[in-house]
């Protein structure tokens, strides 16, 4: 394996970017089929040996043909002499992961390319769905380019299309463009394609685009958008380049940009935006990365914005901290909203109570604890009361608060009391701890820091679940869960408990606590 400079790979450095790779199968969407998969009969009904699927109809047969991986509906026709043609009129789902050998993770085998090959120029079509993540393309551009133009051909609805590894600059044909059929796109480890100079509609029935570890340039995924008129969800990651994303869609409803680098985000003109979700993706340089909010008259969800790095902009005004929020700067359809916030920071923390007050309806507030290597100045109780003030949300709205990743710091608690305090309509509390192999605190020491608050001045009686860490202390945020719109926050750590029963502090089991994860309810007040 050589680098992009045609340098020898070290074995480190091979395993390195199979780890990379790994990462980026993870955000890719499932196959249609599986090999994993079984058939069941009854048990209770014994064979009389009479063939009732020949006796099927043509169009049942070629359903259930396609719901087979590739290798398997071809076989099919052996069976008997009407299932000759039935593969061949059944639409096509190729995974080329199930043409090779070898187990996962996929490696760069010559075998599996000349596979899908021969199976692309057999089969006439329809394409329902196309995986191709086993091929390294630097080494294959003509057939690549053959690739392209026979999905196009045979209609392709689902295509999924990744590069093997380096280099990571390989380009994608402008072919891409011209498969018009497609409803689902998700290209990695790719250079995208020169979109200027597109004209028209290039994807008039595309709903859903991905776009993993790819070179575009600024405007690129503008113009795509602009020109998929039923786009409903876009989802970036891994992006290395300092994105400028411009958003004008009538479709949209989803947006997700996941570990990227990111100059900023412009929702212009979204009427249907219903998410927007940034996991993980900031500016470079220690530069603010720029989020701004035009007409979204819809957007329900947002997160995760982090105070200290985001640069949050209404409409056209952007917000600072402290500042006097008028009713033009607030966005009062969301209502669920996330944030990653370093308390120990002073920067994170005088800017979110601002932020807070530009959501006046938030009904449900995440929140993630991060580290802090560097705390800086007393950031304890009186702070908060001084900094924070009176927030429509805090006190009207929110009814169920999480948060996550909780160390036991002392600016921490001051954060959670001054909360409490002021809270009025909080129904569910969840506090989830860090994994102690993180932290400077034992699980026990964590836990008796939140027995130790007071709820002498608590504003209400709410259910309070506190729990421990089985991660790594780490979130790991799939496209699946944004895009999910039968979940209607993706937020949730897990299920709000709806029971009125309580266990108090006092009864968790301790015996082993530093290695189990302890959770409890309290009812409090």
């Amino acid at each position: 394996m050589a680098s992009q400079s045609g340098a020898p790979f070290t074995a480190v450095a091979a395993d390195r970017l199979e780890l990379f790779m790994s990462v980026i199968y993870a955000y890719l969407p499932n196959p249609a089929v599986s090999t994993a998969a079984y058939l069941t009969a009854d048990d209770a009904a014994p064979s009389d040996g009479i063939d009732r699927i020949s006796g099927l109809s043509d169009a049942l047969l070629r359903d259930i043909v396609s719901r087979l991986p590739a290798k398997d509906a071809a076989r099919t026709a052996v069976l008997a002499t009407r299932w000759r043609g039935v593969w061949r009129s059944a639409p096509l789902v190729l995974i080329d992961a199930h043409l090779s050998g070898v187990a996962w993770p996929p490696t760069n085998t010559p075998a599996v390319a000349a596979a899908v090959s021969r199976i692309l120029a057999a089969h006439p079509g329809p394409f329902r769905s196309v995986h191709l993540v086993y091929s390294r393309m630097s080494e294959r551009q003509a057939e690549l380019r053959r690739w392209l133009r026979l999905l196009a051909a045979r209609g392709v609805q689902d295509l999924v299309l990744v590069n093997r590894l380096w280099p990571i600059d390989v380009p994608l044909p402008r072919t891409l463009f011209n498969i018009s059929t497609l409803t689902r796109l998700y290209i990695g480890v790719w250079k995208f394609p020169d979109a200027t100079g597109l004209r028209g509609v290039s994807f008039p029935h595309l709903r859903e685009l991905g776009l993993c570890f790819v070179l575009v340039k600024d405007g690129d995924i503008d113009a795509v958008v602009a020109r998929s008129p039923v786009l409903e969800i876009l989802n970036i990651h891994a992006s290395i380049q300092g994105m400028r994303i411009r958003l004008v869609s009538n479709s949209l409803r989803c947006v997700q940009v996941c570990n990227s680098k990111m100059e900023g985000i412009a929702v212009v003109n979204a009427p249907c935006l219903e998410r927007l979700i940034l996991s993980d993706s900031t500016n470079s340089d220690g530069l603010c990365t720029r989020v701004k909010i035009g007409n979204a008259p819809r957007l329900r969800l947002l997160g995760y914005l982090e105070p200290g790095n985001y640069g949050l902009e209404i409409r056209d005004t952007v917000i600072k901290a402290g500042m006097e929020v008028t009713p033009s700067m607030m966005l009062t359809t969301v209502k669920i909203l996330s944030f990653d916030v370093c308390f120990g920071a002073h920067k994170d923390i005088k800017m979110m109570p601002t932020f807070l007050i530009c959501f006046p309806n938030v009904e449900t507030l995440h929140i993630k604890s991060a580290d802090c290597d560097h705390p800086t100045g007393n950031l304890n109780h009186r702070f908060w009361e001084d900094q924070a003030g009176p927030i429509i949300s805090v006190q009207f709205r929110i009814k169920v608060m999480t948060f996550s990743e909780f160390r036991g710091e002392q600016y921490e608690l001051s954060f959670l009391q001054c909360f409490f305090e002021s809270a009025r309509v909080l129904e569910y509390a969840v506090i989830t701890m860090a994994n102690p192999r993180f932290t400077s605190l034992s699980v026990g020491e964590m836990l008796s820091s939140l027995q130790n608050m007071s709820d002498e001045k608590w504003a209400s009686k709410f259910n309070l679940s506190v729990s421990g860490s089985d991660g790594e202390g780490d979130r790991h945020w799939t496209f699946e869960q944004g895009a999910d719109f039968s979940d209607e926050d993706p937020f949730t750590p897990y299920e709000i408990p709806s029971s009125t029963w309580f266990i108090l502090f006092s009864s968790i089991y301790m015996c082993n606590a530093l290695d189990s994860i302890c959770k409890c309810f309290m009812k409090v007040g």
